[in-house]
């Protein structure tokens, strides 16, 4: 399978960077090239990575958002295979392992990822109904909220090739724009075993942000703009959009944004379903 590539972004997270890192360090599956995009940090992060030497590659860039982070450390990639991890999260041991093996046994396969654990504050928590992660072709379900975990990912090289990196435009919501155009093409896997604790709570979440949906309607207008759906994904994508307008529209209209309601209101009107 040769070797695979492991990309952390990161900015500002000294105070959590080091476990992210050290889980991947520490997998059983060790022909990894790790590479950190340190986003402009300007807290004690760089020492942190400095002192790990040559075990990791560090790559420096004035901040421009997780986007560009995470798009410059697969442009100087060389593996086969990449692998994301956000600098708030941690692999259990066998994670790379468990992923290689999958592209082993199905070589057809573009990409994969893991159940998660979720921690929140310290605590477990259990991930509500609309937060399990379907298996296969995943696009419709995704229309609603993103459920794929970039931390939890592995895919081949040429999937990216096909299909682009991340939306550098975005501020947030750039997973869930990637994994439609991905999803919408081919089958997202899931392995069935909980390999990624995925991290929250802290106030430095891009999911933190309010009004999400914003980015989410930027996200389905491009994919629907860009065409190559099929019908009745078509119709999938124009329903969601619609009602992600309308529930946006309204809020807007609670807080006195007349015009940007209007906007809204008329987006949601643009796009006829597919007969």
């Amino acid at each position: 399978m040769g070797f695979v590539s492991v990309i952390i972004p990161t900015y500002n997270r000294g105070w959590i960077v080091r476990d992210a890192i050290d889980s991947v360090l520490g997998q059983t599956y060790a022909d990894v090239e790790l590479i950190v995009v340190d986003d402009g940090s300007t807290d004690r992060t760089p020492d942190i990575l400095n002192s790990y030497g040559d075990r990791l590659r560090v790559i420096r860039q004035a901040n421009q958002g997780v986007s560009a982070a995470r798009n410059r450390g697969i442009d100087n990639t060389s593996g086969p295979l990449i692998a994301l991890l956000d600098s708030d999260d941690i692999w259990l041991p066998k994670k790379l392992a468990v992923q290689i093996d999958f592209f082993k046994r199905n070589p057809a396969a573009l990409i994969c990822q893991t159940e998660e654990i979720w921690i929140r504050n310290g605590l477990r928590v259990n991930p509500g109904k609309r937060h399990r992660k379907p298996s296969g072709m995943i696009f419709e379900p995704s229309l609603e909220l993103c459920l794929v975990s970039p931390s939890a990912v592995m895919v081949r090289r040429e999937l990216l090739e096909d299909v682009g990196l991340f939306d550098e435009s975005l501020p947030a919501c750039e997973d869930y724009d990637l994994w439609l155009r991905v999803g919408c093409r081919f089958p997202v896997h899931l392995i069935d075993k909980p390999l990624t604790i995925k991290r929250g709570g802290h106030e430095d979440q891009l999911s933190r942000q309010s009004s999400l949906d914003r980015y989410r309607i930027r996200s389905l207008v491009k994919l629907i703009d860009a065409g190559g759906l099929t019908p009745p994904q078509w119709n999938a994508a124009v329903i969601a959009l619609r009602k992600k307008c309308a529930v946006y529209a309204n809020g807007c209209l609670k807080r006195g944004r007349i015009e940007e309601a209007l906007h809204y209101t008329t987006l949601s009107r643009k796009y006829q379903l597919s007969s």
